[in-house]
């Protein structure tokens, strides 16, 4: 099968990214697929296509680290709520150097993490990005710390309450 927008807007559930992912390792062309369609300016494009890229193996994901930076650009600047969560999910997949840190990543993720307003999936895997940051900075880590632990935590969801735990108890790998 060819992927076109209109089969990848089509996606409505998992078998359907599953499939798209699939048709992806076929070609194994990761790259090529997340240029034509993870920055599509129809979002559920977009959310679709990375919605099936989180499928992909560590080794396949690993195809998209030249795209780091576009990818957390994209995760930046998008008003789709779905986008920024997918994108996020597919940086976090990726390997962090220090020399590629990009501080608004941090400040983004630091911000989002205790937003209360903020949808629990990106609140969860703004802690993630923001830990993995601060690995590499002792004040870093210590500032996500004291953030974590300043947090109102009976405003937050499970998921968010899970992984600020295991942060905070350091027990996140």
């Amino acid at each position: 099968m060819i992927l076109t927008s209109e089969i990848i807007r089509s996606v409505m559930g998992e078998a359907d990214a599953q499939a798209v992912y699939r048709e992806v390792r076929k070609t194994g062309d990761f790259v090529g697929f997340a240029r034509q369609f993870a920055f599509d300016s129809d979002y559920r494009v977009a959310r679709n296509a990375l919605w099936s890229l989180t499928k992909a193996t560590d080794k396949e994901i690993a195809q998209l680290q030249p795209m780091m930076d576009e990818l957390i650009d994209l995760a930046l600047k998008t008003d789709s709520s779905s986008v920024r969560r997918l994108s996020l999910n597919v940086v976090d997949m990726l390997e962090f150097k220090e020399e590629d840190l990009r501080s608004d990543l941090y400040d983004f993720c630091l911000e989002h993490a205790v937003d209360v307003e903020e949808l629990p999936g990106i609140q969860a895997i703004c802690m993630k990005i923001a830990y993995r940051i601060s690995t590499f900075y002792p004040e870093l880590m210590a500032e996500l710390k004291r953030i974590l632990e300043g947090m109102e935590i009976e405003y937050y969801k499970p998921a968010v309450k899970s992984i600020r735990s295991r942060i905070l108890s350091g027990k996140y790998q």
